[in-house]
């Protein structure tokens, strides 16, 4: 066997000899591998090592072969180098493989071939590289076909080894604008020749000669001959597999699912088995239940006389699974009689390849099969069912945000497939409101409102969306942005409203004036349609029809004579985590149709009322403005009064809607230049609404412009400079409170919220004015309904002196958007810019504005929490800001020993599962710790 290349010697080249002494074990045969020391196999020899040594174990059929461990990968990353025992260990390993496969690597008689595979922790399909059928030249070629007795699969295998070679480890990619590599163009234009639509049509000279072509191409592109001897092909592809582990496509996905970027890869070689020997071979993939739908059913597709990408790159139309027990029914029977005890031994549903080759079943893989969110639920609630999980490994089974595709709207298959192939994908952007919506394009928020009052569908375009929006926003089926990241003003309320949002689309043109949108060479106008699928951050122009999600159906009362296994399932699974989760989880909720919704959702209460989103109907944003508008108290006072019955009756809704549950009420938080008319047709209708001028109408809205607002005359420091405002929201809030009590005789549980505290004093003065307003309604109406009265922690002085405001708070909530905004001193409508650029570079892990930043915000958290129940042991303490439905985010607030989350009410099955998981992780190590030894 040659050494490993180091770094100086070209892909392809063999090494010199050199004679190492092993210090640690690096390669490990598939029949020899298991446990080492303790070690978790998969951590050690990655997912598929792992598998295929446990398959060896159970003994199923797997071709030898052995894996080099995941260190190997670290230890390139530390040193730049191979691990000096690794020649040697890899010579010792092809020396048994050739023992147990009575062949020899690169015999020119009967030569034993390889194939080399990736293989991270957990799985990454497709993400990273293979190469098949290694160990052929010109010569061995000659004696595979003599052997085999089959010259076209001979030179099939060598035709397809040298373009996997090419492409993988030589780098030989389409160049100069083409869309296909030059092997594809090079077997295209074979086909056209023989005149034949398939590649298995082609006779054995047209593969020679394709395969000379092939060779050829490899010279011309990279200045040296393909290499033929096997051992410098074996080390070059090694290296090509370990490299892989780090091509973009890799990066990016381990970033998108949160896998860490310093595990490392393994890499198997592994004896190759022929599915393209003839019709009695073939090659498949398959999983022990439906991935889509989570059905118990065998479900996959296989080829006859065919190799494995042949499946995975639909070169060529598959066959159904069950159509193989017709053309080899021994192999079937056996295939099927393997992945059922796979799924029995690995207690889940997996993802299975296997070959045939002559009529002889090998398995190739195993892994845990990736699914939808439709299929987790349904899977782990019949496993349970099945005895094969508990209750407990059921719910850690199903991924938290996987729930959002269970409620969500979604697009029919077949139409989207065709959407693309028509050519109609216009752009991508962030998927910040899951689901699919297809309307017709509108441009501000009014004609959304109209258009959508005349029965149409609308999708709301803008180039980032306000509180102003809002009545659009409601009316639109789908928000699309040029700017703003997942945590935005658009991607906050479409989430609460369930609305489908894509966000941050950068290569959107929106010419607001003109009412068009322009992608490249593309232009949209007012009216054409237009789809957003919010799952996917895809935007399509046209339509492309929707179904409704079943789940959210049977929610809220449809199609309930019908049997629904999936809805079954969804409430089977959430009705466990209820059970098991002690973590409150509550809605963020504005009007009484959310509310209803949130509750439906499973809401223990509101966490977060935002009055604010009250005001923006035509009646009230007219008072609204007169109020700001008033030149003393007494003016702003006759507007407040005008607002006071329209607010008041839309806390009687929300209370009436809630019933006794709990709802936090956030007194007015934004700057009030955000609820003025800032174009010139507003403007004049406004003044004369008023009866003033424009001159002076606009001077007074450019007094109240603020050059950085979010940091500016907002939150409390309203309620401080003008206390008439907190006085009337807080008689509307009592007063509502008490006329629901005195009607439906269930008393409300109103929580006054005063945002934006920095300091004791500010929220001793907000304070003293709700309690004295409370007890003027209270007397007037002769009832008393309990009260809480709190704050939001958003600014880090306030978690800093957390000990401080407690005495003046009953609860304190984490409004950690803000607060996440002022620890990092990021906007988060402007982060989406750099932010992904951050996360590629290591500089942060997660997107702070989705996942709670523990290290930083969750330090100041933590002291709040700390100092806050030090000065009262019995302060409430809860979350609302939007990293309460996120999963990771649910974990650190139920360890911090937080009351509850809350969330957008379509998050609020994820923060159930996410919070009945972290439960389970909390009993899990306290179990854990004892049973440890004492030191005695």
């Amino acid at each position: 066997m040659a050494t490993p290349p180091k770094k100086s010697t070209p892909a392809g080249q063999a090494p010199s000899r050199t004679t190492r002494t092993a210090v640690k074990r690096f390669v490990f045969p598939f029949s020899e591998a298991g446990s080492e020391g303790g070690r978790d196999d998969r951590d050690l020899l990655g997912g598929k090592g792992a598998n295929l040594a446990e398959m060896c174990k159970l003994g199923l059929p797997v071709p030898p072969g052995f894996t080099i461990s995941t260190e190997v990968s670290a230890h390139v990353s530390r040193r730049g180098t191979w691990p000096r025992a690794l020649e040697e260990q890899v010579a010792q390993a092809m020396v048994q493989l050739e023992g147990r496969m009575a062949k020899r690597f690169g015999d020119v008689e009967d030569p034993l071939l390889v194939s080399v595979r990736s293989g991270a922790r957990v799985s990454m399909p497709g993400m990273m590289d293979t190469v098949l059928n290694l160990g052929l030249n010109r010569r061995t070629v000659e004696g595979l076909a003599a052997r085999s007795g089959n010259p076209r699969f001979a030179w099939d295998a060598f035709r397809r080894f040298v373009q996997m070679y090419g492409d993988v480890v030589l780098g030989v990619h389409a160049i100069d604008g083409a869309t296909q590599s030059p092997f594809t163009l090079a077997l295209e234009g074979a086909k056209r020749a023989a005149g034949v639509s398939e590649d298995v049509d082609l006779d054995v000279d047209a593969l020679r000669a394709l395969t000379e072509r092939y060779l050829a191409l490899v010279e011309e592109r990279t200045g040296t001959p393909f290499p033929e001897e096997p051992d410098a092909q074996l080390w070059g592809a090694i290296e090509a597999v370990f490299r892989s582990w780090d091509n973009p496509r890799a990066r990016t996905y381990r970033t998108l699912n949160g896998i860490p970027h310093d595990w490392g890869t393994a890499v198997n070689v592994v004896a190759m088995v022929y599915g393209n020997l003839g019709e009695t071979s073939g090659t498949g993939v398959a999983f022990t239940r439906d991935p889509s739908t989570g059905e118990k059913r065998f479900y996959g597709e296989f080829l006859m006389n065919a190799q494995g990408e042949d499946v995975v790159a639909g070169l060529r139309t598959p066959e159904p699974i069950h159509a193989l027990e017709a053309r080899a029914p021994a192999a079937w029977k056996e295939l099927d009689r393997i992945q059922q005890t796979l799924e029995a031994h690995y207690r889940d549903m997996q993802d299975l390849e296997f070959t045939i080759q002559d009529g002889k079943l090998y398995m190739l893989q195993c892994r845990a099969g990736k699914r939808t969110g439709m299929a987790a639920l349904r899977i782990a609630v019949d496993l349970v069912a099945e005895g094969k999980l508990t209750r407990d490994e059921a719910l850690m089974a199903v991924d938290p945000s996987s729930l959002t595709q269970v409620l969500a709207p979604v697009f029919d298959p077949q139409q989207l497939r065709a959407a693309r192939t028509e050519g109609r994908r216009l752009t991508k952007g962030l998927n910040a409101g899951p689901g699919a919506a297809t309307g017709r394009i509108v441009f501000d928020a009014d004609r959304a409102e109209e258009r959508a009052a005349l029965g149409e569908p609308v999708i709301l375009v803008r180039i980032e969306t306000s509180p102003e929006d809002i009545h659009g926003m409601h009316a639109a089926a789908g928000i699309l942005t040029a700017r703003g990241g997942m945590t935005s003003h658009a991607a906050l309320v479409a989430r609460q409203m369930g609305k489908v949002c894509v966000a941050g689309c950068g290569e959107l043109d929106i010419d607001l004036d003109a009412g068009s949108l322009r992608v490249g060479a593309k232009t949209l106008i007012e009216g054409d349609w237009l789809s957003l699928d919010g799952t996917s951050g895809e935007v399509l122009e046209g339509q492309v029809a929707t179904r409704p999600s079943e789940v959210l159906a049977r929610l809220f009362g449809a199609q309930r004579k019908q049997p629904s296994p999936l809805f079954e399932a969804y409430s089977t699974l959430l009705s466990w985590a209820d059970d098991v989760r002690t973590l409150g989880v509550r809605a963020n909720a504005d009007q009484p149709d959310q509310c209803k919704t949130a509750i439906a959702f499973g809401a223990e209460g509101v966490g977060l009322c935002r009055t604010e989103h009250m005001f923006f109907e035509d009646a009230k944003i007219r008072i609204v403005r007169e109020m700001i508008l008033a030149e003393n108290t007494a003016a702003r006072e006759r507007a407040l009064e005008k607002l006071l019955p329209l607010q008041r009756k839309d806390f009687e809704g929300i209370f009436k809607a809630m019933g006794v549950r709990p709802v936090t009420i956030r007194t007015l938080d934004p700057p009030l230049h955000e609820f003025l008319p800032h174009d010139a047709e507003a403007i004049e209708d406004l003044a004369r609404d008023l009866g003033t001028t424009t001159t002076v109408l606009r001077a007074k809205i450019e007094s109240l412009s603020e050059l950085n607002p979010m940091l500016g005359h907002r939150g409390c420091r309203l309620g401080i400079a003008y206390p008439e405002i907190t006085r009337m929201q807080a008689r509307a809030l009592f007063e509502a409170a008490c006329n629901v009590a005195n009607r439906t005789g269930k008393k409300p549980r109103p929580e006054v919220m005063i945002p934006l505290i920095a300091t004791a004093r500010e929220l001793e003065l907000q304070e003293a004015v709700v309690r004295s307003v409370a007890e003027e309604v209270f007397a007037a109406k002769g009832v008393r309904v309990p009260y809480l009265v709190g704050t939001m922690i958003e600014l880090p002085r306030a978690a800093l002196t957390a000990g401080e405001i407690a005495p003046h708070a009953e609860f304190f909530s984490f409004g950690t958007n803000d607060l996440t905004q002022t620890t990092f001193g990021i906007s988060r409508d402007d982060g989406g810019t750099f932010l992904p650029l951050y996360i590629g570079d290591e500089i942060v892990a997660r997107d702070p504005f989705e996942a709670i930043d523990v290290a930083g915000v969750g330090r100041l958290m933590r002291i709040a929490v700390e100092e806050g129940r030090g000065a009262r042991p019995d302060l409430k303490l809860g979350i609302c800001g939007e990293h309460g439905g996120e999963p990771s985010s649910v974990a650190f607030c139920h360890d911090l020993g937080l009351d509850y989350v809350s969330c957008s009410p379509y998050r609020l099955p994820i923060a159930r599962l996410a919070a009945a998981q972290a439960a389970l992780r909390t009993a899990a190590t306290d179990r854990s710790a004892t049973h440890e030894p004492s030191d005695g």
